[in-house]
């Protein structure tokens, strides 16, 4: 039976292999914390002395698909099942790593990930959703996670932390100033 493809994982590790961003998706593949950690540094130490600058490389790992592709000191990974598209799994890596480019304006480095987190990772949940793969062209994907860094409208539940603090900076200065 045909099933629409999945990822198990996209990574995002600097280059020591430690998480700047992660999200998984199959948590039986990997239940524990713990697992997560080990699996992250399996695959950065396979695929450390690669030379994936250029073009995104693939390998299998442990019954695993993993699509990776590095800039400067960050480590792009997408995974899926051993039975998956690579080319499907490529195509998501390439419009995660695009969309981040946008995002941080060509300037992709870990101090510029980690200073835009919110960003990043809502760029990840509008990517995939369970496993599912919902978009992959960039310029749409940065486009939805801007509008809704702007969004500052939205319920205190929608908003990211360092917009529910903005927003809640906001509301304090106005308090004060009556």
């Amino acid at each position: 039976m045909e099933s629409c493809p999945s990822i198990k994982n996209i990574l995002l590790l600097d280059s020591e292999g430690k998480r700047v961003a992660v999200k998984y998706y199959s948590e039986e593949d990997w239940p524990t914390n713990t697992a997560k950690e080990s699996f992250e540094k399996a695959v950065f130490t396979k695929t450390q002395k690669t030379n994936a600058r250029t073009e995104a490389e693939i390998a299998m790992f442990e019954g695993t698909i993993v699509v990776y592709k590095f800039v400067q000191d960050l480590h792009f990974f997408v995974t899926g099942g051993e039975n998956e598209n690579e080319l499907i799994l490529a195509t998501v890596l390439q419009g995660f790593f695009d969309a981040v480019g946008i995002l941080l304006r060509g300037n992709v480095d870990k101090k510029e990930a980690l200073e835009n987190l919110d960003l990043i990772l809502l760029c990840l949940d509008e990517i995939v959703d369970g496993g599912i793969i919902l978009e992959t062209d960039s310029n749409v994907i940065a486009s939805k996670v801007a509008s809704h860094s702007i969004d500052a409208g939205a319920p205190l539940s929608e908003q990211t932390i360092s917009q529910a603090l903005a927003t809640a900076r906001e509301h304090l200065a106005r308090q004060l100033l009556k």
